[in-house]
């Protein structure tokens, strides 16, 4: 009944950790949950790529591929180098909405960033996004530099006329520096809201009882999770050091 496409601020960021925590917690909530991989890339047909990742983590077996290239490129550039067909976006918005029809949810977990290109017309997740009306959750790195490319991916979003369901931190350490425990209370800045959620680094590297734990402490109540904003901030936001007098 509902789709939520799930951006990053990049690669690397933890989009697939954090769509498998939300397949998990809904799958836990007893709600029928399909995932959507529109565009696999830097995988072979013989080895597992993301959507295999989500379902060792999550439990969830409702898997949707709609392409698959073996070079670790974006989209486009994967399918031109390898001589292979690009993902059709405006197809697999097709196959989504029926998808959506008898599922409780459809996550969709985007390649990349918000603006990577799936074809040689420059057709992106955000186009995906906004032709199904749905919601973005964004994925954001906690590490200094994190700040710019959040903003430009929310001002993309909201350029574009894609809500925003929240800002999620796809790793976050056991001992954070001092530029990420700064950037947790700018984050909420941008995003003009509290968290949605803090993933623990390496939770995607646990068994499945483990990390349906990580994924209940990592993400926030509206999820299906524990996650506070508040007590998050309060805990590691760094004190502001008092001038010399």
């Amino acid at each position: 009944m509902s789709v939520l496409v799930i951006t990053g601020t990049g690669t690397g960021v933890g989009k697939t950790v954090v769509t498998a925590a939300l397949a998990a917690l809904a799958t836990e909530r007893g709600a029928s949950v399909a995932v959507v991989k529109p565009g696999q890339t830097g995988v072979s047909e013989d080895e597992p790529g993301d959507l295999e990742t989500v379902g060792e983590l999550s439990g969830a077996d409702d898997l949707h591929e709609y392409g698959r290239f073996p070079d670790p490129l974006s989209p486009a550039a994967a399918a031109r180098v390898s001589g292979l067909p690009p993902v059709d976006l405006a197809d697999a918005g097709r196959k989504i909405r029926e998808l959506s029809m008898t599922r409780r949810l459809v996550l969709v977990e985007g390649a990349g960033g918000l603006l990577v290109r799936y074809d040689e017309d420059g057709t992106t997740i955000a186009d995906l996004a906004r032709g199904l009306n749905a919601p973005m959750l964004v994925v954001a790195d906690p590490a200094l530099g994190t700040l710019n490319n959040t903003a430009l991916t929310l001002e993309a979003m909201a350029d574009r006329g894609i809500g925003l369901a929240g800002v999620v931190i796809g790793s976050w350490p056991d001992v954070p520096d001092l530029a990420m425990r700064c950037n947790v209370r700018d984050l909420e800045t941008l995003a003009a809201r509290p968290l949605a959620g803090a993933i623990k680094l390496g939770a995607g590297r646990l068994d499945r009882e483990s990390f349906l734990t990580a994924a209940r402490a990592g993400m926030a109540p509206a999820f299906g999770g524990t996650f506070d904003s508040v007590q998050f901030r309060q805990r590691y936001e760094p004190l502001e050091r008092k001038g010399r007098s």
